[in-house]
């Protein structure tokens, strides 16, 4: 799968769930409650404990079935080592601009971190797949991204940090490509608690709410808001 096809997937399916866990045992059962719960793409951030045995081993447990991504990913290095294991995307909390390269060259797809307009500009123009608004909540949440969507509406963006089941619906009504979602999803709490069908409810959830933002999204007449009229 290249870069196109899985950012195609990421679209479609319209949620990335970091799951970011202290164990191997956690991740592999997050995954398992995450496909249960209907969403087909999930993200491994390479901090979690044998997240290189992990990856390879999830890829073929769910061949055809789910997305693999790896996160976290701040360096060239790392990537590298994520590929090779098997992850389809890579995911950074920050502008690394010798990532995205390496990524382009393995047509592997790449959504780099950034925050700022001119940071997303920098990201896009280096040939970044989709770029991760992070931590979007610092900034003002969803009206922060309407005002970052105004000006770049060309350029697909995925909010995370701070995003939840509450929020997620309007950063889709926004205008964002994705939304990443992390312990919101990902409950360590219920891992820890053996209550992994909290986890699968609550990604059911997630899924019936973007799809019904995107329905609702679809019914609009297209118009400009004011933000695009200015320019602003």
């Amino acid at each position: 799968m290249g870069a196109l096809e899985a950012i195609v997937a990421i679209r479609r399916i319209g949620i990335v769930p970091a799951v970011r866990v202290p164990n191997a045992d956690y991740a592999r059962r997050a995954v398992a409650a995450i496909v249960e719960g209907s969403i087909s793409v999930v993200e491994i951030p390479v901090t979690v404990p044998d997240v290189y045995k992990i990856i390879p081993e999830l890829k073929e447990r769910y061949a055809g079935k789910i997305l693999i991504g790896a996160g976290t990913v701040i360096d060239a290095e790392a990537a590298e080592r994520s590929i090779d294991a098997g992850a389809q995307f890579i995911v950074s909390p920050c502008l690394n601009l010798d990532v995205i390269a390496y990524c382009k060259q393995r047509d592997v797809a790449i959504l780099p971190g950034a925050l700022t307009p001119t940071e997303i500009v920098i990201a896009w123009k280096a040939g970044a797949d989709c770029i991760k608004v992070f931590p979007v909540s610092a900034m003002g949440g969803v009206d922060y991204f309407k005002a970052l969507r105004a000006p770049l509406p060309e350029v697909p963006l995925m909010p995370m940090g701070g995003v939840n089941i509450e929020n997620a619906a309007r950063y889709i009504q926004a205008g964002a490509l994705a939304v990443g979602v992390g312990s919101d999803l990902v409950d360590v709490t219920s891992l820890s608690q053996n209550c992994d069908d909290a986890l699968i409810r609550k990604a059911i959830t997630y899924v019936t709410r973007i799809q019904e933002a995107r329905q609702d999204l679809s019914l609009q007449p297209h118009h400009h808001d004011k933000q695009q009229e200015t320019g602003l």
